[in-house]
């Protein structure tokens, strides 16, 4: 029971940094461009305005996977709860390689997004 305890803990923490970053970004981005903290690529960092709109983007995103992700893990672990532990720790590695698919994923919608709303100079189209 407590190793299933432990990737329980371990699985939610994906999902719960996603809704905390998420809301972060959402409504309280990094204030000046950086290339330590918040969503850094080329396109976000041309100026003020893609930086904001970026982060914008892409917390909403991570708020909603992580708001979809967190009782889906839960259910999923749910059903090994008893399990030995080569399962638990098996279906727990499954679980969190595939949250990692939404938690990279939304860099390719923020990126369209980016393109869409600025030209390459960054300037709204």
């Amino acid at each position: 029971m407590g190793f299933w305890i432990f990737m329980v803990i371990m699985n939610l923490m994906i999902p719960l940094m996603m809704i905390v970053f998420g809301k972060i970004f959402l409504k309280n981005p990094p204030k000046e461009i950086n290339g330590v903290y918040g969503y850094r690529t080329g396109r976000s960092m041309k100026n003020k305005d893609t930086w904001d709109f970026a982060h914008r983007y892409f917390g909403r995103l991570w708020l909603k996977g992580g708001l979809i992700l967190l009782p889906v893990s839960f259910v999923i672990m749910l059903f090994v709860l008893g399990k030995n532990e080569d399962i638990v720790g098996t279906v727990g590695g499954i679980l969190c390689f595939l949250q990692t698919i939404p938690l990279i994923g939304a860099i390719f919608p923020t990126e369209k997004a980016l393109i869409k709303e600025f030209d390459a100079e960054g300037r709204k189209r």
